[in-house]
């Protein structure tokens, strides 16, 4: 990281979800909490948790000095919703087979 910037991953204990359109796309108990300078608070949750038939892969791609090149996927009316990072940096490793949408809520 370069100085004045930090990005911590911690296990999260909140259970999120995330709904768009009425549509439950995740749910999870397990959600990693990334905190980055200068970003809002960030839940991560495992693929697993989301319902990735519900996305559509998108062509567009983002790029990270300290996370890495994201991919993105979206939902119809709702493009690029969705972003994880396949092969992230080693220093955010762990959000690896992890999902990040814009609009999390914690509901416990």
């Amino acid at each position: 990281m370069t100085e004045g910037h930090h990005i911590t991953v911690e296990q999260g204990t909140e259970r999120v979800r995330v709904v768009h359109g009425g549509r439950v796309l995740a749910e999870s108990s397990r959600p990693l909490v990334l905190r980055e300078t200068g970003c809002p608070v960030r839940y991560y949750i495992p693929e697993d948790d989301v319902r990735m038939e519900l996305l559509t892969d998108s062509d567009t791609h983002s790029y990270c000095p300290f996370k890495g090149t994201a991919s993105y996927w979206s939902l119809p009316g709702a493009p690029d919703l969705v972003w994880a990072y396949p092969d992230p940096k080693t220093e955010v490793a762990e959000i690896k087979g992890h999902l990040c949408f814009y609009d999390t809520e914690v509901v416990e």
